[in-house]
């Protein structure tokens, strides 16, 4: 089932009584969420990120646009009649009532043609608990079975109903680092197997590029870009894309464009082909940094850290806009720690320019990259 947003916009009244301005949750969002796929909506909070879920499930009423389910428009349709399912941060789960019962409790509400015998019922329970794993746990309540058990759960009786659309908001905030990981996967797994058209509220970027077909990467209700996750990390549109992105983060620097040549200080660290005469922020992924005794951009070193099998050197530089700039190499590289600076060459698919004024990507001509 895809998903189409037009020009969907909501926006609440001030809470300020003297100021009758409104605050735009949701500013013009366009999009069309493809059938059988997971989309991944990624911002900071206050980004307007749960409240386009709301929109899609019908908690909340745009203030102009539309949403269509296929061909059928939804946009006025109360939620219990748009066929999602829809799975909170906090589990919501009834604590009285046992795990197959908590599944259950969606059905018991279908009337008409829909209606389902008991038998019928416990039948669709037991097999949508065999999916998500939790079979055995059926007797149990909410208070005797861990984080990630009580997730699994809420995501079954999202599931039972069989619904045309899955809607999770941020369902991974409460757990543990390595819970978060594997149910994740699970996550994952279950919306393959389904195929159920699945959007997926996080503030995690690792959450969203791990998971999702797609990534919608918002801001003060704004969409700022739309792709792939690698597609979005290997080229952002803009500065926020770029440092939102990226674990660690994106070094940043104070930069100019001299004749068609980029300078970071005095060192001129790559050709700018095409881009005029500018001061400019260049951001540097961490792993776009190459140790060279020759290389031109030279940073006073500062400590090693060792993560397995690459190394973190950290390092300092004047123009950076970061306290400390990071740069991730290869484990068997010698870096020799008695010295005062280190020498990086750049790797050019890693260097990204930005306008100082708006902030947007500037893309010189001989750049090495995809700029469809």
């Amino acid at each position: 089932m895809k998903i189409v947003l037009q020009n969907l916009t909501k926006k609440f009244p001030s809470r300020n009584k003297k100021s009758h301005d409104e605050v735009i949750a949701v500013n013009d969002f366009t999009f069309e969420i493809p059938d059988g796929k997971l989309v991944g909506l990624l911002g900071p909070s206050g980004c307007g990120k749960s409240t386009t879920l709301n929109l899609i499930c019908g908690l909340q009423k745009p203030t102009s646009g539309r949403i269509f389910f296929g061909d059928d428009e939804v946009t006025n349709l109360p939620a219990e009649n748009r066929g999602v399912g829809l799975v909170f941060q906090n589990y919501a789960l009834y604590p009285h009532l046992s795990v197959k019962k908590n599944i259950m409790f969606p059905l018991e509400n279908l009337k008409g043609a829909a209606k389902l015998t008991k038998q019928q019922m416990e039948a669709r329970a037991y097999e949508t608990a065999k999916l998500v794993q939790i079979e055995g746990l059926m007797e149990r309540k909410p208070n005797e079975l861990s984080g990630g058990q009580q997730q699994r759960v809420a995501i079954a009786r999202a599931l039972v109903k069989m619904p045309r659309v899955l809607l999770l908001d941020e369902p991974l905030s409460n757990l543990d680092a390595r819970l978060r990981l594997q149910t994740r996967e699970e996550i994952r797994r279950i919306q393959r197997e389904t195929g159920i058209t699945t959007v997926f509220v996080t503030h995690d970027q690792d959450e969203a590029m791990s998971i999702s077909d797609l990534i919608i990467v918002m801001k003060d209700g704004v969409v700022q870009q739309i792709g792939a996750p690698q597609e979005v990390y290997d080229n952002p549109s803009n500065l926020f894309v770029a440092k939102f992105l990226g674990t660690p983060p994106i070094n940043v620097f104070r930069g100019r464009v001299r004749s068609e040549m980029l300078y970071i200080d005095e060192a001129a660290v790559l050709p700018a082909g095409g881009i005029r005469d500018c001061d400019v922020y260049v951001g540097i992924r961490p792993e776009g940094f190459v140790p060279d005794s020759a290389g031109p951009l030279h940073c006073t070193l500062g400590r090693l850290e060792v993560m397995g099998r690459d190394v973190s050197i950290v390092s300092t530089h004047s123009a950076s806009e970061n306290l400390n700039v990071r740069s991730i190499i290869d484990a068997d590289n010698h870096i020799d720690l008695a010295q005062e600076t280190v020498n990086f060459s750049l790797k050019p698919r890693k260097v990204f320019l930005f306008d100082t004024e708006t902030g947007n990507r500037l893309i010189p001509s001989d750049a090495p990259i995809d700029r469809t």
